[in-house]
């Protein structure tokens, strides 16, 4: 093994507002050994994601929160470096909530098992992972697209926002999408052919989905909630359809904005909106990935990823994406493959 310890991240303390790095510590400890029936990963890539603020809370989500001295929760890709069980090899690629450190030990329960063929190992996180499942199932399968739609993306230059748009523009729709600088503006129309975006730091938000979208907004996928969400109700269309998956603008809020007032859109519209969770569509992540990984390799959807090296980068990195300055997908790169 390239180390002889396993340095981790745990939660020292319960953030008030944004996260600081005196929430978190950086301990060092022996590398876990496996029991019966167990295995040893060393982490490659760690995912960064905004649910994760929502498990530092006292009393959790929809998912039980960290308690004070944990391991920060996290999914990792890792290789098996012991196997004491008959299910998994030694050098085998797997994908599992390892969490914040650089080695884990796993029965198996929560383990998948990545095939390189489909893409670089990174993107079994990202666009081939729970980001890219998210995107594609929250945006076909609860905002229902229809060709000629027109669309808007909250976030959209983000890990799930950049998929659902480019997945939108695969089916035929009219996309926005709305970020916080001109270089992820830029990058969503130049790049990944949203045909319109808005910068929501110096722009009229309302006004200028307004203008965007003359005929209204048939489907919205709301990553940040806020002032952004309370825009687009104000030019929803007939029958819109909205997904929540995220409100990012709210994760770091004591108490959150008393909101959406107004609603009454969704009643004036015959409008439908939904929340979902990633894990419902489990049993079908397997269909998404595919297809994602076939839309990529004839050159229809792109990706981009934020990578920082080191478990020790890792706090840092994630409060600036709480506070909207990563610019793709948030990795920490563990060790080499």
């Amino acid at each position: 093994m390239a180390s002889q310890s396993n340095r981790k991240i745990t939660l020292k303390s319960r953030p008030d507002g944004y996260p600081k790095l005196s929430d978190f510590e950086l301990i060092e400890e022996p590398i876990p050994q496996p029991g019966e029936g167990e295995v040893l990963i060393q982490s490659i890539w760690l995912s960064l994601d905004p649910y994760m603020r929502g498990r530092m809370r006292e009393g959790g989500t929809y998912a039980p929160s960290m308690e004070l001295g944990d391991v920060m929760i996290g999914s990792a890709i890792g290789r098996i470096v012991e196997s004491r069980t008959s299910l998994f090899s030694v050098g085998e690629i797997v994908d599992g909530a390892i969490g914040w450190q650089e080695y884990g030990v796993s029965d198996g329960s929560n383990l998948r098992r990545v095939d390189p063929s489909l893409g670089p190992l990174s993107t079994a996180l990202g666009i081939l992972g729970m980001t890219g499942m998210t995107a594609y199932f929250g945006f076909l399968h609860v905002c229902d697209p229809k060709p000629g739609d027109t669309v808007v993306v909250s976030a959209a230059s983000g890990a799930v926002g950049q998929v659902v748009g480019q997945i939108a523009k695969i089916m035929g729709c009219y996309v926005v999408g709305t970020a916080g600088s001109q270089d992820k503006i830029d990058y969503i129309i130049n790049e990944l052919g949203f045909d319109a975006g808005i910068n929501y730091r110096n722009e009229d938000v309302a006004q200028a989905i307004a203008a965007a979208c003359p005929l209204g907004i048939d489907v919205y996928f709301d990553n940040v909630g806020g002032p952004v969400t309370d825009a687009v109700m104000e030019n929803l269309a007939d029958f819109a359809r909205i997904a929540i998956c995220g409100q990012i603008s709210q994760y770091n809020l004591a108490e959150p904005e008393l909101g959406p007032r107004n609603i009454r859109n969704l009643n004036i519209h015959k409008a439908r909106m939904e929340g979902f969770l990633v894990f419902q569509f489990a049993d079908r992540h397997e269909e998404g990935r595919q297809r994602i990984a076939r839309w990529i390799k004839e050159g229809k959807m792109k990706y981009k990823e934020d990578v920082v090296e080191g478990i020790e980068n890792a706090p840092a990195a994630f409060i600036g994406m709480l506070r909207g300055e990563n610019f793709g997908k948030l990795l920490v790169k563990m060790s080499e493959e």
